[in-house]
C-alpha cells in the first residue's frame, strides 16, 4: 500500500444465536454499542461499530443470530443478516467454541456463507472456557469446509486474541478514503443506542417471554434540559404483560428505570430524567405493519403475508 494510503471497509459480524458477537464487536470498537446479556438472541437489529486505528478504519455491523426464519420476526433478523452480508467488504464468523458443531450449525452456517465473495475470517470464540476438543471440532470442521477461511482463537470477554484479529481484519481492507470522522465511533443516532440499553436491561431484570415480547422506541429527547429529558415508549404484545413490566405498586418498573438511567448516564456522560411508558401493541412482533412502524425492515417476500 502506498505510504500516506489509508484502508476502510465494512466487516460484518454473522455467527449462530449466542455466539458471542455482541461482546466481541464491543471489545474490539472498545465501546458498550450492542446489548449483551446472558439470554440467547439478544440482538434484534444490526448495530454499527466503529474503529479508525492507524491507516486503517473498520466499520462493523453486528448482527442477529442466524435463524431459521419461522415466523415474521425471525424472517425480518434473518434478512437482517443477509443484508449485512451483502455490503460486507470482510465477513467475520463468530462461534462457540465451548461445544461442538451440530448439524444445525453447519447446515445454516453453511447456507449463509455459501455465497460469500470477500475474504473470510474466523473467531473461534470463548476459548477461554473451552474444551479443547470442542475448539478442535470446530478448527477440523471449518479447515474442510472453509478453507479460505483464516481462523483466530479468541476470548471476547477477556479480549484475548483480539488485537491479532484486528491486525489481520484490516489489512484485508480495500484502500480507501475513511468513511466516517475519525473519532466516530458509530453511525446509529444517539437515541436507538439509548433506547437498546433500556432494552438490555429488561432482559436483565425480567424472565421468560418478557424480555422477547419487549420493543423500547425514544419518543423523546429534550437536548436543552439538565437533566436531559429522555420519553421511551416500551411496547409490549399483550395487556397482561404491561402489568408484570410495572409490578405491584409501580416497583419493577421503578427498578428498571433506575438501573437504565444509570447505564444511559454512564453512555451519554450527563445527567438524566428517564420517563418510561409501557404500551400494548397487540401482537407486534407478527404484525408486519406494526414492525415497519417500530423500525425494522421486513423482508419484500414477506409482502403477503396477513398482517
Amino acid at each position: 500500500m502506498p505510504e500516506g494510503a489509508t484502508r476502510a471497509g465494512y466487516v460484518t459480524l454473522v455467527g449462530m444465536p449466542n455466539a458471542g458477537k455482541s461482546t466481541l464487536m464491543n471489545q474490539l470498537v472498545g465501546e458498550h454499542l450492542s446489548i449483551v446479556t446472558p439470554k440467547a438472541q439478544t440482538t434484534w437489529q444490526r448495530v454499527t461499530g466503529i474503529l479508525t486505528e492507524g491507516s486503517a478504519q473498520l466499520i462493523f455491523l453486528d448482527t442477529p443470530g442466524l435463524l431459521e426464519g419461522r415466523d415474521l420476526m425471525s424472517k425480518t433478523m434473518r434478512a437482517a443478516a443477509e443484508e449485512a452480508l451483502a455490503e460486507a467488504d470482510v465477513v467475520l464468523l463468530v462461534v462457540d467454541s465451548t461445544r461442538p458443531p451440530s448439524d444445525r450449525d453447519v447446515a445454516r452456517i453453511g447456507e449463509v456463507l455459501g455465497d460469500v465473495r470477500v475474504p473470510l475470517h474466523v473467531a473461534l470464540n470463548k476459548v477461554d472456557a473451552a474444551p479443547t476438543e470442542a475448539v478442535d471440532a470446530w478448527q477440523s470442521w471449518i479447515t474442510e469446509r472453509l478453507p479460505e477461511a483464516r481462523i483466530r482463537r479468541v476470548s471476547a470477554v477477556q479480549g484475548d486474541g483480539c488485537p491479532e484479529l484486528l491486525e489481520a481484519i484490516s489489512s484485508e481492507l480495500p484502500e480507501s478514503p475513511f468513511l466516517y470522522p475519525e473519532d466516530e465511533i458509530a453511525s446509529d443516532p444517539v437515541r436507538f443506542f439509548v433506547a437498546e440499553l433500556v432494552r438490555e436491561t429488561i432482559f436483565e431484570q425480567y424472565e421468560q417471554e418478557i424480555p422477547y415480547s419487549v420493543f423500547c422506541q425514544v419518543q423523546e429527547m429534550r437536548e436543552g434540559q439538565d437533566p436531559l429529558y429522555i420519553h421511551v415508549d416500551i411496547y409490549v404484545e399483550r395487556k397482561s404483560q404491561k402489568g408484570i413490566l410495572i409490578g405491584k405498586g409501580g416497583a419493577a418498573i421503578k427498578a428498571l428505570g433506575a438501573a437504565a438511567r444509570a447505564k444511559i448516564e454512564h453512555f451519554l456522560d450527563r445527567r438524566v430524567y428517564l420517563d418510561l411508558w409501557v404500551k400494548p401493541l397487540d401482537s407486534w412482533r407478527k404484525n408486519r405493519a406494526h414492525l415497519g412502524r417500530l423500525g425494522f425492515r421486513v423482508p419484500p417476500d414477506d409482502e403477503r403475508a396477513s398482517p
